[in-house]
């Protein structure tokens, strides 16, 4: 699908509009003085899902990390 092309003056008298189109998926530029200036673009929904385990067997610790922070590190006066 090829990105609509709008000009300034369209874009300010049907900003609304643009943006119910941007967010239902399609690209919209602007442009000033005919040449491309902005896009108007869909922003991603939400953040991606997170997966527990993808740095299984790349990361090692051993017990000595749940030991306690040496004083200072720790926020203490």
């Amino acid at each position: 699908m090829t990105p609509k092309t709008v000009n300034v003056h369209e874009a300010k008298t049907h900003l609304s509009r643009l943006l119910e189109r941007a967010h239902a998926g399609e690209e919209i530029t602007i442009a000033k003085g005919g040449r491309p200036y902005a896009r108007l673009v869909p922003l991603s929904q939400g953040k991606p899902e997170r997966k527990s385990g993808t740095l299984r067997g790349r990361v090692e610790m051993d017990a000595s990390f749940f030991d306690e922070l040496p004083s200072g590190w720790g926020g203490e006066d």
